[in-house]
């Protein structure tokens, strides 16, 4: 897996996340705002294709029942990764392979929101409107971002998703699974 997010059941515990782009000893939570933490007992080693090793974390390996949702890349479905951000309105262009309709973003060097954008609450360039499911407030409009053929654009210089030299994780989900053009 590209991308793990797990939780204790019988608690009201954290989302721990897993993804690509993390160093192993480093963790960030989904409904937490904060920056990545160094943690090296949630994630031991890196998934393989068939065994998830947790570590001896209390955030995913204490004698309780767990849940954990997987997700790999898949050319034309998902993509997981990260891109570095340059300050300005004419923000990154990160390419996904597909048009994303589903896009989860989140600063790792500092404290900074999750945003979940989509193409459902936003049809159209720009983008907008989000949800940040580390936030119990409503949606949010403003840190704009355009929904490209091939993945997406930042149109803001907000910290919040753009920071000049930040990293950002995001995960991203097609909008027209396998479907490609073909000309005539």
């Amino acid at each position: 897996p590209d991308f793990i997010f797990s939780k204790k059941r019988s608690d009201t515990g954290p989302w721990v996340i897993f993804h690509k782009s993390l160093a192993l000893n480093q963790a960030v939570f989904l409904n937490s705002s904060s920056a990545q933490s160094g943690d090296g007992t949630i994630w031991p080693s890196s998934p393989t294709s068939s065994v998830v090793n947790v570590g001896g974390s209390n955030y995913n390996n204490y004698n309780e029942d767990y849940i954990a949702y997987c997700f790999t890349t898949i050319d034309g479905y998902s993509a997981f990764g990260s891109y570095i951000g340059n300050g300005d309105n004419d923000g990154p262009n990160v390419f996904t392979n597909m048009r994303p309709a589903f896009i989860l973003t989140k600063g790792i060097d500092d404290a900074e929101d999750w945003y979940i954008r989509d193409t459902a609450r936003s049809p159209f360039n720009e983008v907008d409107k989000s949800l940040r499911p580390n936030d119990t407030g409503s949606e949010y409009s403003g840190r704009k971002i355009d929904i490209l053929s091939n993945g997406f654009k930042i149109r803001d210089s907000d910290s919040q998703i753009n920071e000049s030299g930040k990293s950002y994780l995001y995960v991203a989900f097609a909008e027209h699974p396998f479907q490609n053009a073909r000309a005539r």
